[in-house]
């Protein structure tokens, strides 16, 4: 993994998206270069290199934007084609959108299908060959756990899950006296030797510590020091979540981790780039989908005659509440009395509320709380204050995703399910935590790509 303004990123996916790039750009000069070769004329885009980097462009986005830059298993040739295909397809459908504004940039019928067969047949073969070559033992992380109780039966987990872009060898754990092992006996590491001895012998690149008391006298200073100044990477389960599942983890977090890790930006750049980013995205959001916005409150107008919007107190930045405001998708007067989380087929919502919930349509009008400065674009989502306080009791650091503005999207948004209850919003805070830590402007643009997926699929809605 690499790190890009404090967000990690697979180095196979970060490769694989270079190669294809370089692919995507080379199938315009393929076509041209055979279009000319069979007499057939030229090119119709006035500036063939920003058409080809458009081009390049607008497929790399459809892909991401349908996870092809995110997936949790091999892809052989027939699931590679199934996934390209709608890629493709969404990448035509923008370009031609684009073609449409600006018209100079208009390849030409024939040399446009041409540039999309060779273009697709590039990609195919990049990947072909970025997998196989993530396959090699020569790519594997080899690791050594340090424990063997529950939070190491929960990394050697999330390492075996690990498919496709950045894969794991887990040797086996080492157990420490004191503590409760879980992991079965046939994953544990023969003692004797030193760790270090141990590490070179398996040839492990990394050892994972995953104990949560490190004041007991069975604790391995000494020898986890050997490691880091032999070559071996040392790391806690922490870190070994942070990097691998975007995850800061209540269960394995000491508040040390929070105050030294680093993170946190709240700069006067980061301040002023958000809000910049904020406005511009907002802006060109609520352009592209006021006709939907405007069909909607038609819909729910229309539907049992109640009014369009959708008024409600959430907590934001520094525990402030303000007022969110979404389009109605339940019945009038559906959540009086005593707060309820939202439940799968509510039975409180609408026929026109279902179908804007699923699209996420009803989250649209927030982006003028945005204007107002009361939420980003990117961030936690606000919840209510009654769920505020009774998660705040019962959940460590749950306030700490109040140190930035909520967000209309968000990670949590994008890589969990809709949270609807305590043990949902314990998931949910420990991809907020990563956010707050690491946020970025970049980090930032990924959501908002992943958005466009999670809204296309209608994932984790109700």
């Amino acid at each position: 993994m690499i790190r890009i303004f404090n967000h990690y990123v697979s180095k196979m996916a970060f490769i694989l998206l270079l190669v294809e790039l370089v692919m995507l750009l080379a199938s315009v000069s393929v076509a041209s270069a055979i279009w000319v070769s069979d007499g057939q004329g030229h090119f119709r885009a006035e500036n063939l290199y920003v058409s080809s980097l458009t081009f390049a462009l607008v497929i790399i986005f459809s892909m991401s934007a349908l996870g092809m830059y995110q997936h949790g298993s091999r892809e052989g040739m027939r699931t590679t084609l199934f996934r390209i295909m709608p890629s493709f397809a969404l990448g035509f459908a923008l370009l031609s959108a684009l073609i449409a504004v600006r018209p100079e940039m208009y390849f030409g019928r024939g040399v446009s299908s041409a540039i999309f067969a060779i273009g697709a047949l590039g990609v195919v073969l990049a990947r072909l060959v970025v997998f196989k070559s993530a396959e090699s033992a020569l790519l594997e992380a080899r690791l050594i756990f340090i424990g063997s109780g529950s939070m190491a039966r929960e990394c050697m987990d999330l390492a075996g899950s690990k498919f496709g872009f950045h894969q794991f060898k887990v040797v086996g754990c080492i157990p420490v006296a004191g503590e409760e092992g879980v992991v079965h006996e046939a994953c544990l590491l023969p003692m004797g030797d030193s760790l270090l001895t141990m590490a070179r012998k398996y040839e492990a690149s990394e050892v994972v510590v995953t104990l949560s008391n490190r004041r007991e006298s069975g604790f391995p200073t000494r020898e986890l020091l050997e490691c880091a100044l032999g070559g071996v990477r040392v790391i806690d389960a922490a870190t070994f979540f942070e990097r691998e599942a975007c995850q800061i983890r209540l269960d394995s977090l000491q508040p040390s981790y929070l105050i030294f890790g680093g993170g946190f930006d709240q700069s006067f750049y980061r301040a002023t780039s958000k809000r910049l980013f904020d406005l511009f995205a907002s802006v060109l959001v609520g352009l592209i989908a006021m006709p939907v916005m405007l069909v909607t409150a038609a819909a729910i107008r229309l539907d049992d005659g109640g009014p369009v919007f959708y008024r409600q107190e959430r907590v934001g930045r520094d525990g402030r509440v303000f007022r969110v405001l979404k389009f109605r998708s339940m019945h009038k007067n559906a959540e009086e009395g005593v707060p309820t989380w939202a439940t799968a087929n509510d039975p409180r919502a609408t026929r026109v509320g279902r179908i804007i919930r699923t699209l996420r349509i009803d989250e649209l009008p927030q982006i003028f709380n945005v204007f107002r400065g009361e939420m980003s674009f990117v961030g936690p989502r606000p919840e209510r204050a009654y769920f505020v306080d009774e998660l705040a009791r019962e959940v460590p650091y749950y306030n700490v995703r109040h140190g930035i503005k909520p967000g209309i999207t968000g990670l949590a948004q994008v890589r969990y399910q809709y949270g609807a209850s305590t043990q949902d919003a314990i998931q949910k805070l420990q991809y907020d935590l990563y956010y707050v830590k690491n946020n970025s402007l970049f980090l930032d643009l990924l959501i908002l790509i992943d958005t466009v997926q999670v809204v296309l699929m209608g994932k984790g809605s109700r």
